[in-house]
């Protein structure tokens, strides 16, 4: 099938988000059924006939007329949505209920349910990492596994919020009405999921490639959302944008001709994204109009100082450590530390990052990231310890979680053999 994996999780979602209003948040697995079933008559029917001329159109007219099917054939409205459960006049039932499910498939209601699915997955009866992994599962189609890699984390445990907060959604039948007053402590949660989602495409684990710019896309576009609804488009989903906008702007400079991987030091800025970096831009600066200071905030200060810098010997590393020392403040963790080191080993030389990175040696999170290991590889080449280099880069080697990660950690084993 030419469509891509993103078409049909992006599809995935618009369709849950419709078919979850018309039965009611506790009824999502059979949402999740005529969803499927949709997607599943596009493979056969479309590689048989051939791909329709709007293949967007085509899976919603699908899911409709499955919906149309199901509540027909249940032949009462209660049990679903509020604005089903009036149609008490079967003469009228019909009509009525062709008139609901076609509004709400229109495409201003999907956006609007989108939004709503995304803070409804986003329960206070839920801890956190539920709320998030079931963001990731439900609306951006990720699978357990996905979610893993994407929060460093096991697939066991993300497998078991998934199924618990699905328990959760159905026991809670008012899930899916939500009041302004819902949105505010739950904007945390879908901010982190959206989050998760970008960085998975930005430089995630799956074995398909280590850059996926769909789903970087699917995050820009779901975070746009908010900042485009009034109680959602706070300064700090702001700065989140504006991070999304300026990593983004970067994804056409980091792999080569070849599609070959390519560290920052070597991209050619001029493939950078200028319509992106001017929209981060934006956003950064509409995220700075109020007190809030997030972990959003400052990464994306980091990004704007590397796409201000004219080239990577020019960059003011002593403003990035800076705003690193603030986010460990903020949210220390790991990676961050990690990223720390690096701009450390920039400003001061690669001993300091070499000791910096000693003190990140036992944390089980990076032990399994390649790119730990690689960094290591990379400053112990700096200094001459050519030896030691090669047996970090071995050892990102055998993490490597995809082909485009092995060619370019090869590549760089190769350089320390020499």
């Amino acid at each position: 099938m030419p469509f891509s994996e993103h078409f049909f999780r992006h599809e995935s979602g618009r369709l849950l988000a419709a078919l979850t209003r018309l039965f009611g948040v506790h009824r999502l697995e059979l949402a999740q059924d005529v969803a499927q079933h949709a997607l599943c008559r596009a493979l056969e029917v479309w590689k048989v006939r051939g791909i329709p001329d709007n293949p967007s159109a085509w899976l919603l007219a699908t899911a409709k007329h499955r919906a149309l099917d199901v509540l027909r054939r249940e032949r009462t409205a209660h049990g679903f949505a509020p604005e089903l459960a009036r149609l008490e006049d079967q003469s009228q039932a019909d009509a009525e209920l062709e008139s609901t499910v076609e509004r709400a498939f229109l495409p201003s209601a999907i956006r609007d349910e989108q939004l709503r699915m995304i803070f409804s997955c986003a329960h206070p009866a839920l801890p956190v990492e539920a709320q998030i992994a079931l963001i990731l599962n439900i609306l951006c189609g990720f699978g357990a596994g996905e979610i893993a890699s994407a929060s460093l984390e096991q697939r066991a445990a993300i497998e078991k919020r998934i199924s618990r907060g699905k328990k959760v959604l159905a026991s809670k039948r008012s899930a899916f009405d939500l009041s302004h007053a819902d949105l505010e402590p739950r904007l945390a949660a879908v901010r982190q999921a959206l989050y998760l989602l970008f960085n998975e495409g930005y430089h995630g684990a799956s074995p398909t490639g280590a850059i996926r710019p769909e789903l970087c896309d699917e995050a820009m576009r779901l975070t746009a959302l908010l900042c485009d609804y009034g109680p959602t488009a706070t300064p700090t989903t702001h700065a989140l944008l504006a991070l999304m906008c300026l990593n983004a702007a970067r994804l056409p400079a980091r792999v080569d001709g070849a599609g070959d991987l390519l560290p920052l030091s070597e991209q050619d800025r001029a493939r950078w994204d200028a319509a992106l970096l001017d929209a981060g831009l934006d956003h950064f600066e509409r995220a700075t109009s109020g007190d809030a200071l997030s972990a959003f905030h400052l990464e994306a200060a980091i990004a704007v100082a590397h796409a201000s810098a004219p080239s990577f010997t020019e960059t003011d590393w002593g403003r990035i450590v800076d705003l690193y020392d603030r986010l460990m403040s903020v949210a220390a963790s790991p990676v961050v530390a990690l990223n720390r080191a690096i701009a450390v080993g920039e400003r001061d030389g690669p001993s300091s990052a070499l000791a910096e990175l000693a003190e990140l040696e036992n944390s089980q999170r990076l032990r399994a990231y390649p790119f730990f290991h690689a960094t290591w590889a990379e400053l112990e080449l700096r200094t001459g310890n050519y030896l030691a280099a090669r047996g970090h880069f071995a050892a990102a080697l055998a993490l490597a979680r995809s082909d485009i990660e092995r060619r370019f950690l090869q590549r760089r084993l190769v350089a320390a053999s020499h």
